[in-house]
């Protein structure tokens, strides 16, 4: 039996435009070969650092172009370690293990179908020592799926002006949207306190490790340091085909198509819970790759997994993002609808025997 995965928060191999890329790839190759393939600044490949600046309406010398958003979230870890830093209850795991590694406080502040609570970011910052930063994934957050409101986005950013904290705004997501209309960015409502962080790896593809951060000036410059301590170069030529497919203007169309493949498999994964799962609570995103489970109060997701595993689905626990013991991920961006449907069928049957919270 083969084994469904609802752990891989990855896209699904047909969202990926191999074909156009590899022309992509050769054309860069073809026209700027002696810049992409040579060792370059570190603060990437200079056409998609105007293009982002462009499109954010910022100098480029504001761009930091970065190996996935993540070597970014690593450069931040070191600049503020030691510090203290607020996270959302639950928020994306990996995040959380590098400022763990770099001796940074992550105080959880939670959050509802709404996103982020602002009454509880606003007693957060009030106890204990200052916040470095709010790291936040306002639009379909990993783990939940949920996008904070336009209301809370504007309270958010006026609680971070108030008190002087700079907000990462972590943005993968946002452009895929599947419907809805989309709420302003918190780099929007702020672009001089908002450090603004997103890539292409959902846009276009992961395997290029592209991302970026907008960031304040002298931030950057304190960033560039520490990239140019960390790697000789970026990958220009990854850069350079991220920048050949967007001067192409093949942006916009592979996002409808991005967005119609993981629509489909957004409502497959809606309607199988529904149908099978109608004890348990979801949300309901509009876009981005995750559903976030709570299943009913005694079942613990840590031991249902332990028995998923053995009966061909898999999934990530809650917990692993500072979630409840009943909380479980589960990605769909990755398998088919019909797969979704299976996968759904074999999860609800294993917590129609339930296992009691430890």
């Amino acid at each position: 039996m083969d084994t469904i995965s609802f752990a891989r928060g990855v896209p699904a191999p047909e969202c990926i435009p191999v074909e156009e890329l590899a022309d992509c790839a050769r054309a860069v190759v073809e026209r700027d070969g002696a810049t992409v393939l040579s060792y370059g600044p570190v603060g990437g490949y200079a056409p998609l650092r105007e293009w982002i600046a462009e499109r954010h309406g910022v100098d480029p010398a504001r761009v930091l172009v970065t190996n996935g958003s993540l070597q970014g979230i690593v450069f931040l870890a070191e600049r503020f370690a030691g510090m203290r830093v607020l996270v959302e209850k639950p928020t994306y795991d990996r995040p959380l293990k590098i400022l763990a590694a770099h001796g940074i406080d992550a105080t959880a502040v939670e959050m509802d179908d709404e996103g982020l609570d602002p009454g509880a970011f606003e007693q957060a910052l009030g106890t204990g020592p200052k916040p470095a930063f709010l790291y936040t994934i306002p639009t379909f957050q990993n783990p939940s799926g949920r996008t904070l409101t336009a209301e809370r986005r504007r309270r958010l950013v006026e609680l971070a002006q108030e008190q002087n904290v700079l907000v990462l705004e972590d943005d993968p997501y946002g452009l895929v949207r599947f419907e809805g209309e989309a709420p302003p960015t918190l780099f929007e409502l702020d672009p001089d306190r908002v450090v603004y962080s997103s890539s292409f790896s959902k846009t276009i593809a992961p395997g290029l490790r592209v991302g970026y951060f907008v960031l304040p000036e002298a931030l950057e410059q304190e960033l560039e340091a520490l990239a140019v301590s960390t790697y000789i170069t970026p990958v220009l030529l990854g850069q350079g085909t991220v920048f050949e497919f967007l001067r192409r203007g093949r942006l916009e169309p592979n996002l409808e198509r991005v967005r119609s493949l993981l629509q489909a498999r957004r409502d497959a994964m809606l309607e199988a819970l529904e149908r099978e799962l109608p004890a348990a609570r979801w949300s309901r995103p509009e876009g981005g790759y995750f559903v976030w489970l709570e299943l009913p109060g005694d079942v613990d997701a840590g031991a249902l997994l332990e028995r998923a595993d053995a009966a061909g689905v898999t999934f990530v626990s809650g917990t692993d993002f500072g979630g409840a013991s009943n909380t479980a991920r589960l990605a769909f961006s990755f398998v088919s609808p019909g797969e979704i449907s299976e996968g759904v069928r074999r999860l609800a049957a294993l917590v129609g025997q339930p296992v009691g919270v430890a």
